[in-house]
């Protein structure tokens, strides 16, 4: 990564500061990302690179100002400070006596096998052997995708309140796509893997079993009637991630959301929200997960923010800006895709904390209804709550037993009335990754709930 001397940084931020506002900072970055990706049995992509830049920012009042370069010269990172601090039309001067310090991270990430350290062909072979072990579930398997990918981020946040914090962030991702036909059907199935780890993600997560899973997934729907419509208890999996959640919920309680009065939990701290079995936590300080890191993208130190606890709301996720706003401290949620965006409150790992519920004894407790092992996409209006999400594989319940494979069902509901609903969770819990999209940025994530029961809700299908 390119060097900022200390003093450097300290001009950025002075200068940006000369004249008027409430506080800046100077983000730098340097990242190196790879991914390769095959289909059709062969490999189509290999691509790699490196990117490195650094934003300035300034906040004055409750307005932001912010400018980027990939130039890492003095004179064009006082050019890009100069820039910002024109955004200050009224504020007072302030002699700006900077003496920065370390910040130390309250959390450390073990990484077993930096993923520059192992070579191109143990990558490739990883790829080829998931491909290969997709296709040997069956003739009915047409199509195959499989992509890797690894990144190095190294960023370096200086504060005008004295602090400079570095991270090196390590990410591995790979997924598998499956397509399975027969006759005029066709049905997919997806497996990802990833988090805030190296390449020793595959010693718990062999990418052969993980292929397997997705076609065996796909060739199950393939014999799945549709599913039938109406109201009806549903019962989610822990395997199914916690999908539901960011985006019923997780959303909602973001502070930029909810000061601009977008979000249906906006006002409503210290409210009943949720059944008293819920417990929902933010925590970017969980081990190797895929939104994990020892500080934001503002230099906060990473932290476990409880945002709901036994259905009231107690907070929401706060960057520095909407912090300023509230008089509040920053929960650690200032994110950004790269150098080139502004920070903004944004999730890291969010989930239900589990319950006391035997999970199978919750399937049990159901004559008939829907149980849910995988989400797929969906859409939620975070300004009423209503929302809608795709089934990517469920299953019917009779008598309490699981029993035969559902497609195209879709859960409907408004989150608060689901959340408060919920009258049985489970004492497991399972995550699902993914990469969040706001504001064209996109962050890495991961998401997690229980088992948990919904007494009745409606389910899109056949009638």
């Amino acid at each position: 990564m390119p060097i900022i001397p200390e003093e450097l940084f300290s001009k950025i931020i002075k200068r940006a500061l000369s004249r008027g506002g409430d506080y800046a900072d100077v983000f730098a970055e340097h990242e190196t990302p790879l991914s390769i990706q095959l289909e059709d049995d062969k490999i189509e992509k290999i691509v790699s690179g490196s990117d490195s830049g650094v934003g300035v920012r300034v906040i004055y009042g409750d307005r932001s100002a912010y400018a980027y370069s990939n130039d890492f010269s003095k004179d064009s990172l006082l050019g890009i400070a100069d820039a910002v601090s024109r955004a200050v039309k009224e504020g007072s001067v302030k002699d700006v006596a900077l003496d920065l310090r370390k910040a130390v991270a309250p959390v450390d990430f073990k990484i077993k096998y930096n993923p520059r350290n192992v070579g191109i062909e143990k990558k490739l072979s990883l790829v080829e052997n998931a491909n290969k072990a997709a296709r040997g579930v069956g003739s009915r398997i047409k199509q195959v995708t499989v992509i890797y990918r690894d990144t190095i981020q190294n960023v370096c946040i200086a504060t005008s309140d004295g602090t400079i914090a570095e991270d090196e962030r390590i990410y591995t991702v790979a997924l598998v796509q499956v397509v399975a036909s027969e006759g005029d059907k066709l049905q997919t199935g997806y497996e990802p893997v990833g988090g805030f780890a190296g390449f020793e993600l595959f010693e718990e997560n062999p990418m052969d079993e993980i292929a397997v899973i997705a076609a065996q997934k796909a060739v199950t729907m393939l014999n799945a009637r549709k599913a039938p419509g109406g109201r009806m208890p549903v019962v989610i999996s822990a395997r199914a991630g916690g999908t539901m959640i960011h985006e019923a919920i997780g959303h909602g309680l973001e502070a930029d959301l909810v000061q601009q009065g977008l979000s249906v939990y906006t006002g409503k701290t210290g409210q009943q929200i949720a059944s008293p079995l819920i417990t929902i936590l933010d925590d970017s300080t969980l081990p190797n997960k895929r939104g994990s890191f020892r500080f934001d993208d503002e230099g906060i130190v990473s932290q476990r923010t409880v945002l709901v606890e036994k259905g009231v709301l107690v907070g929401y996720m706060y960057d520095r800006l909407t912090a300023m706003k509230d008089g509040v401290a920053s929960t650690g949620n200032g994110r950004r895709q790269s150098y080139k965006d502004r920070p903004i409150p944004r999730m890291t790992n969010t989930f239900i904390a589990p319950g006391k519920g035997d999970p199978e004894e919750i399937t049990r407790s159901v004559e008939k209804g829907l149980f849910v092992r995988k989400m797929g996409g969906g859409q939620v209006n975070t300004v009423t709550g209503e929302f809608v999400f795709e089934v990517s594989e469920g299953y019917m319940i009779d008598k309490g037993k699981i029993g035969e494979p559902v497609r195209g069902a879709t859960l409907i509901g408004n989150g608060p009335e689901v959340l408060k609903s919920i009258d049985m969770v489970g004492n497991d819990l399972g995550f699902a990754i993914g990469t969040c999209g706001k504001d064209a940025q996109g962050v890495p994530v991961s998401d997690a709930m229980p088992t948990v029961r919904i007494p009745e809700m409606v389910v899109g299908g056949e009638v």
